[in-house]
Protein backbone atom coordinates (compact mmCIF):
# COMPACT_ATOMS: atom_id res chain seq x y z
CA UNK A 1 0.00 0.00 0.00
CA UNK A 2 0.96 3.57 -0.74
CA UNK A 3 1.28 6.18 1.93
CA UNK A 4 0.52 10.21 2.06
CA UNK A 5 2.97 12.29 3.05
CA UNK A 6 3.61 15.61 3.89
CA UNK A 7 7.26 16.85 4.34
CA UNK A 8 7.83 19.51 7.27
CA UNK A 9 11.04 21.48 5.74
CA UNK A 10 13.08 21.60 3.05
CA UNK A 11 16.33 21.88 4.05
CA UNK A 12 18.93 20.34 3.32
CA UNK A 13 17.55 16.97 4.76
CA UNK A 14 14.05 17.63 3.41
CA UNK A 15 15.70 18.03 0.09
CA UNK A 16 17.47 14.84 0.31
CA UNK A 17 14.44 12.94 1.82
CA UNK A 18 12.12 14.14 -1.06
CA UNK A 19 14.39 12.98 -3.57
CA UNK A 20 14.82 9.80 -2.57
CA UNK A 21 11.39 8.87 -1.63
CA UNK A 22 10.40 10.23 -5.19
CA UNK A 23 12.15 7.21 -6.51
CA UNK A 24 9.34 4.83 -4.73
CA UNK A 25 6.15 3.87 -5.56
CA UNK A 26 5.23 2.91 -2.12
CA UNK A 27 4.67 7.05 -1.03
CA UNK A 28 2.95 9.81 -2.45
CA UNK A 29 4.55 12.99 -1.34
CA UNK A 30 1.58 15.19 -1.79
CA UNK A 31 2.53 18.34 0.35
CA UNK A 32 5.47 20.29 1.53
CA UNK A 33 5.13 22.59 4.07
CA UNK A 34 7.80 25.34 4.51
CA UNK A 35 8.40 28.62 6.54
CA UNK A 36 10.16 29.96 3.11
CA UNK A 37 7.12 32.56 1.51
CA UNK A 38 8.59 32.16 -2.23
CA UNK A 39 7.92 29.14 -3.79
CA UNK A 40 9.93 30.30 -6.80
CA UNK A 41 13.09 30.29 -4.29
CA UNK A 42 11.70 26.49 -2.74
CA UNK A 43 11.29 25.29 -6.00
CA UNK A 44 14.84 26.50 -7.26
CA UNK A 45 16.63 24.76 -4.31
CA UNK A 46 15.41 21.78 -5.18
CA UNK A 47 16.47 21.53 -8.39
CA UNK A 48 19.80 23.48 -8.31
CA UNK A 49 22.13 21.89 -5.30
CA UNK A 50 26.16 22.88 -5.20
CA UNK A 51 26.57 19.61 -3.18
CA UNK A 52 24.72 16.85 -5.11
CA UNK A 53 23.84 18.61 -8.59
CA UNK A 54 21.45 19.59 -10.13
CA UNK A 55 17.76 17.29 -10.23
CA UNK A 56 17.70 16.19 -13.81
CA UNK A 57 13.49 15.76 -13.52
CA UNK A 58 13.28 19.30 -12.42
CA UNK A 59 9.99 20.88 -10.70
CA UNK A 60 8.04 23.59 -11.85
CA UNK A 61 5.00 25.58 -10.66
CA UNK A 62 1.63 25.13 -11.68
CA UNK A 63 -1.93 26.67 -9.98
CA UNK A 64 0.30 29.06 -7.75
CA UNK A 65 0.69 26.73 -4.75
CA UNK A 66 1.84 23.34 -6.37
CA UNK A 67 4.94 22.38 -7.85
CA UNK A 68 4.87 19.01 -10.33
CA UNK A 69 7.43 17.50 -12.51
CA UNK A 70 7.12 14.65 -14.60
CA UNK A 71 6.81 11.96 -11.61
CA UNK A 72 4.21 14.11 -9.40
CA UNK A 73 2.12 17.38 -8.08
CA UNK A 74 2.97 18.93 -4.91
CA UNK A 75 0.93 21.31 -2.95
CA UNK A 76 3.33 24.22 -1.51
CA UNK A 77 2.26 25.50 2.27
CA UNK A 78 3.98 28.21 4.51
CA UNK A 79 2.41 27.61 8.13
CA UNK A 80 4.80 28.16 10.72
CA UNK A 81 2.79 25.16 12.78
CA UNK A 82 1.84 21.38 11.87
CA UNK A 83 -1.02 22.36 14.07
CA UNK A 84 -2.52 24.52 11.60
CA UNK A 85 -2.61 22.50 8.17
CA UNK A 86 -5.12 20.51 6.92
CA UNK A 87 -4.09 17.19 7.07
CA UNK A 88 -7.15 15.21 6.12
CA UNK A 89 -5.03 13.59 3.26
CA UNK A 90 -2.12 13.00 4.89
CA UNK A 91 -0.82 9.78 6.02
CA UNK A 92 2.71 10.69 7.42
CA UNK A 93 4.77 13.65 7.94
CA UNK A 94 8.18 13.96 8.20
CA UNK A 95 9.73 16.84 10.14
CA UNK A 96 12.50 18.04 8.85
CA UNK A 97 12.12 21.49 9.78
CA UNK A 98 14.02 20.90 13.46
CA UNK A 99 11.37 22.82 15.01
CA UNK A 100 10.84 21.46 18.29
CA UNK A 101 7.06 21.15 18.52
CA UNK A 102 4.81 20.27 22.03
CA UNK A 103 4.88 16.62 21.71
CA UNK A 104 1.28 16.61 22.80
CA UNK A 105 0.05 18.70 20.29
CA UNK A 106 2.06 16.52 17.79
CA UNK A 107 0.39 13.10 19.03
CA UNK A 108 -3.42 15.02 18.39
CA UNK A 109 -2.76 15.62 14.71
CA UNK A 110 -4.79 13.13 12.83
CA UNK A 111 -2.12 11.28 11.13
CA UNK A 112 -0.80 7.87 11.67
CA UNK A 113 2.76 8.77 12.37
CA UNK A 114 5.24 11.89 12.59
CA UNK A 115 8.90 11.03 11.86
CA UNK A 116 11.51 13.18 13.50
CA UNK A 117 14.41 13.81 11.36
CA UNK A 118 16.49 14.75 14.64
CA UNK A 119 17.06 13.36 18.38
CA UNK A 120 14.22 13.86 20.77
CA UNK A 121 14.00 12.42 24.03
CA UNK A 122 10.40 12.99 24.61
CA UNK A 123 9.39 11.13 21.00
CA UNK A 124 7.94 7.82 21.59
CA UNK A 125 10.60 6.66 20.46
CA UNK A 126 14.06 6.96 18.51
CA UNK A 127 15.41 4.72 15.83
CA UNK A 128 18.53 4.13 14.21
CA UNK A 129 18.73 0.72 12.33
CA UNK A 130 21.01 -2.08 12.91
CA UNK A 131 20.43 -1.20 16.78
CA UNK A 132 16.51 -0.68 18.08
CA UNK A 133 13.89 -0.83 15.21
CA UNK A 134 12.89 -4.55 16.63
CA UNK A 135 11.38 -1.89 19.54
CA UNK A 136 8.62 -0.57 17.01
CA UNK A 137 5.26 -0.79 17.97
CA UNK A 138 2.78 1.11 16.00
CA UNK A 139 0.09 0.68 18.96
CA UNK A 140 2.06 3.43 20.82
CA UNK A 141 4.59 4.74 19.01
CA UNK A 142 3.30 7.38 17.17
CA UNK A 143 6.07 10.50 17.20
CA UNK A 144 9.52 8.01 15.95
CA UNK A 145 12.60 10.08 15.66
CA UNK A 146 14.92 8.62 13.37
CA UNK A 147 17.86 10.21 15.60
CA UNK A 148 20.58 12.66 14.04
CA UNK A 149 23.69 11.67 11.52
CA UNK A 150 26.32 11.18 14.00
CA UNK A 151 24.41 8.58 16.17
CA UNK A 152 22.69 6.88 13.13
CA UNK A 153 26.69 6.37 12.18
CA UNK A 154 28.22 5.26 15.39
CA UNK A 155 25.56 3.63 17.39
CA UNK A 156 25.79 0.25 15.83
CA UNK A 157 28.93 0.05 15.47
CA UNK A 158 28.99 0.94 19.18
CA UNK A 159 26.30 -2.08 19.77
CA UNK A 160 28.00 -4.47 17.40
CA UNK A 161 31.08 -4.56 19.81
CA UNK A 162 29.62 -4.01 23.02
CA UNK A 163 27.53 -7.14 22.27
CA UNK A 164 30.43 -9.40 22.07
CA UNK A 165 33.32 -7.49 24.12
CA UNK A 166 31.21 -5.05 26.63
CA UNK A 167 32.09 -1.37 25.97
CA UNK A 168 34.08 0.12 29.89
CA UNK A 169 34.82 3.71 28.48
CA UNK A 170 35.30 5.33 25.43
CA UNK A 171 35.62 9.01 23.60
CA UNK A 172 34.71 10.13 20.27
CA UNK A 173 35.07 13.17 18.30
CA UNK A 174 33.07 13.92 15.69
CA UNK A 175 34.72 15.63 11.88
CA UNK A 176 31.48 17.48 11.04
CA UNK A 177 31.27 19.54 7.66
CA UNK A 178 30.24 22.66 8.07
CA UNK A 179 26.13 23.27 8.70
CA UNK A 180 23.74 26.60 7.96
CA UNK A 181 23.95 28.03 11.13
CA UNK A 182 27.34 28.93 11.36
CA UNK A 183 29.13 32.03 8.87
CA UNK A 184 30.91 32.18 5.98
CA UNK A 185 32.74 35.27 7.67
CA UNK A 186 33.64 36.08 11.11
CA UNK A 187 31.03 38.39 12.93
CA UNK A 188 29.18 37.86 16.00
CA UNK A 189 28.41 34.37 17.55
CA UNK A 190 25.60 31.95 16.36
CA UNK A 191 22.85 30.34 18.00
CA UNK A 192 20.75 28.22 16.09
CA UNK A 193 16.78 27.54 17.55
CA UNK A 194 17.29 23.63 16.34
CA UNK A 195 19.79 22.40 18.01
CA UNK A 196 20.20 21.34 21.91
CA UNK A 197 23.54 22.55 22.36
CA UNK A 198 24.55 25.90 23.47
CA UNK A 199 26.56 27.13 20.54
CA UNK A 200 30.15 29.49 21.36
CA UNK A 201 31.89 32.16 20.60
CA UNK A 202 33.91 30.07 18.12
CA UNK A 203 30.65 29.81 15.89
CA UNK A 204 30.85 33.27 14.77
CA UNK A 205 34.18 32.44 13.27
CA UNK A 206 34.25 31.67 9.45
CA UNK A 207 33.27 28.33 8.72
CA UNK A 208 35.15 27.90 5.61
CA UNK A 209 38.41 29.46 6.92
CA UNK A 210 39.12 27.46 10.05
CA UNK A 211 38.61 24.00 11.79
CA UNK A 212 36.13 24.79 14.97
CA UNK A 213 35.97 22.72 17.82
CA UNK A 214 32.38 22.63 19.15
CA UNK A 215 30.70 20.47 21.65
CA UNK A 216 28.37 18.08 20.49
CA UNK A 217 25.16 16.39 21.28
CA UNK A 218 25.89 12.84 19.52
CA UNK A 219 26.11 10.96 22.72
CA UNK A 220 23.42 11.92 23.85
CA UNK A 221 21.49 10.91 21.24
CA UNK A 222 22.80 7.88 21.57
CA UNK A 223 21.46 7.40 25.04
CA UNK A 224 17.79 8.25 23.48
CA UNK A 225 17.97 5.17 21.68
CA UNK A 226 19.88 3.03 23.93
CA UNK A 227 20.30 4.41 27.61
CA UNK A 228 23.53 2.53 28.53
CA UNK A 229 25.45 4.96 25.67
CA UNK A 230 25.56 7.92 27.68
CA UNK A 231 27.93 10.58 28.47
CA UNK A 232 28.83 8.83 31.54
CA UNK A 233 29.93 6.15 29.89
CA UNK A 234 31.64 7.81 26.49
CA UNK A 235 32.71 11.52 26.49
CA UNK A 236 32.73 13.27 23.32
CA UNK A 237 33.83 16.61 21.40
CA UNK A 238 33.31 17.67 17.53
CA UNK A 239 35.46 19.65 14.83
CA UNK A 240 33.64 21.46 12.48
CA UNK A 241 35.47 21.34 9.07
CA UNK A 242 35.22 23.26 5.87
CA UNK A 243 33.64 20.85 3.44
CA UNK A 244 30.02 20.49 2.35
CA UNK A 245 29.26 16.56 3.07
CA UNK A 246 30.77 13.47 4.44
CA UNK A 247 31.62 13.43 8.05
CA UNK A 248 34.18 10.85 10.23
CA UNK A 249 33.97 9.98 13.74
CA UNK A 250 37.52 9.04 15.73
CA UNK A 251 36.43 6.32 18.12
CA UNK A 252 38.25 5.25 20.80
CA UNK A 253 36.78 2.30 23.04
CA UNK A 254 38.32 0.31 26.34
CA UNK A 255 36.64 -3.14 26.50
CA UNK A 256 36.19 -5.60 29.32
CA UNK A 257 37.43 -8.35 27.09
CA UNK A 258 41.16 -8.01 25.28
CA UNK A 259 40.33 -8.58 21.87
CA UNK A 260 42.77 -8.68 18.17
CA UNK A 261 42.95 -6.93 15.55
CA UNK A 262 41.63 -9.40 12.98
CA UNK A 263 38.60 -10.37 15.67
CA UNK A 264 37.10 -7.23 15.75
CA UNK A 265 37.42 -6.67 11.79
CA UNK A 266 35.84 -10.34 11.13
CA UNK A 267 32.55 -8.94 13.69
CA UNK A 268 32.26 -5.73 11.17
CA UNK A 269 32.70 -8.27 7.97
CA UNK A 270 30.30 -10.69 9.32
CA UNK A 271 27.39 -7.78 10.28
CA UNK A 272 27.85 -6.60 6.69
CA UNK A 273 26.87 -9.55 5.11
CA UNK A 274 23.99 -10.59 7.21
CA UNK A 275 22.33 -7.22 7.85
CA UNK A 276 18.90 -6.61 6.69
CA UNK A 277 19.39 -2.97 6.08
CA UNK A 278 22.24 -1.01 4.15
CA UNK A 279 24.21 0.45 7.55
CA UNK A 280 28.13 -0.54 7.89
CA UNK A 281 30.16 -0.84 5.04
CA UNK A 282 33.79 -2.28 5.35
CA UNK A 283 36.40 -0.02 3.34
CA UNK A 284 39.64 -1.07 2.80
CA UNK A 285 40.99 0.94 0.23
CA UNK A 286 43.13 4.58 0.17
CA UNK A 287 39.53 6.91 0.17
CA UNK A 288 39.07 10.29 1.15
CA UNK A 289 35.88 11.79 2.48
CA UNK A 290 34.49 12.93 -0.98
CA UNK A 291 34.75 9.17 -2.12
CA UNK A 292 31.53 8.80 0.37
CA UNK A 293 29.08 11.50 -1.15
CA UNK A 294 25.72 10.09 -1.75
CA UNK A 295 27.05 6.76 0.04
CA UNK A 296 23.76 5.16 1.44
CA UNK A 297 25.68 2.75 3.81
CA UNK A 298 25.98 5.14 7.13
CA UNK A 299 28.66 3.36 9.66
CA UNK A 300 31.73 3.16 6.57
CA UNK A 301 34.52 1.45 8.86
CA UNK A 302 37.80 2.49 7.63
CA UNK A 303 40.01 -0.61 8.40
CA UNK A 304 43.55 0.85 7.21
CA UNK A 305 43.25 2.38 10.54
CA UNK A 306 41.32 0.36 12.53
CA UNK A 307 43.68 -0.27 15.76
CA UNK A 308 43.24 -3.39 18.77
CA UNK A 309 45.52 -3.11 21.45
CA UNK A 310 44.70 -5.26 24.21
CA UNK A 311 41.25 -3.84 25.32
CA UNK A 312 41.60 -0.80 23.80
CA UNK A 313 39.58 -0.55 20.16
CA UNK A 314 40.56 2.80 17.52
CA UNK A 315 37.94 3.02 14.97
CA UNK A 316 37.17 5.41 12.34
CA UNK A 317 33.91 6.19 10.88
CA UNK A 318 32.86 7.81 7.59
CA UNK A 319 28.64 8.81 7.00
CA UNK A 320 27.47 11.33 4.41
CA UNK A 321 25.65 13.12 6.90
CA UNK A 322 23.08 15.03 4.48
CA UNK A 323 22.17 12.12 1.48
CA UNK A 324 23.27 9.20 3.63
CA UNK A 325 21.22 9.90 6.68
CA UNK A 326 18.43 11.17 4.65
CA UNK A 327 18.43 7.33 3.17
CA UNK A 328 18.21 6.21 6.12
CA UNK A 329 15.07 8.26 7.29
CA UNK A 330 13.76 6.33 4.42
CA UNK A 331 14.37 3.36 5.19
CA UNK A 332 12.81 3.54 8.78
CA UNK A 333 9.84 4.76 6.89
CA UNK A 334 9.62 2.11 4.76
CA UNK A 335 10.64 -0.56 7.99
CA UNK A 336 7.25 1.35 9.25
CA UNK A 337 5.66 0.67 6.42
CA UNK A 338 5.99 -2.59 5.80
CA UNK A 339 5.02 -3.27 9.49
CA UNK A 340 2.02 -0.63 8.92
CA UNK A 341 0.76 -3.11 5.95
CA UNK A 342 1.78 -6.35 7.82
CA UNK A 343 -0.55 -5.57 10.81
CA UNK A 344 -3.71 -4.23 9.18
CA UNK A 345 -3.76 -7.16 6.76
Amino acid sequence: MSLNVLINGVGRIGKAVLKQLLKSDDFKIVGINDINPYIENIIYSINYDSTYGKYEDKFKIVENSFIQNSKTKIKITNFDSLCKIDLSNIDIIIDASGKKEDIKLLEALPVKAIFLTHPNKDANINIVLGVNEDKLDLTSHKIISTSSCNATALLPALKIIDDKKEILCGDIVTIHPLLNHQRVLDGSFVQSATRGVDLNFEFGRSSTQNIIPSRTTTIKACSYVLEKFNSNLISSNSLRVPTDTVGVINVTLFTKEISSKDEIKNLFLDFEKNQEFPIVLNNFEALVSSDFKKEKYTTIVDHRYLEVKQNMIKLLLWYDNEWGYASKVVDILDFYRKKYSQEKS
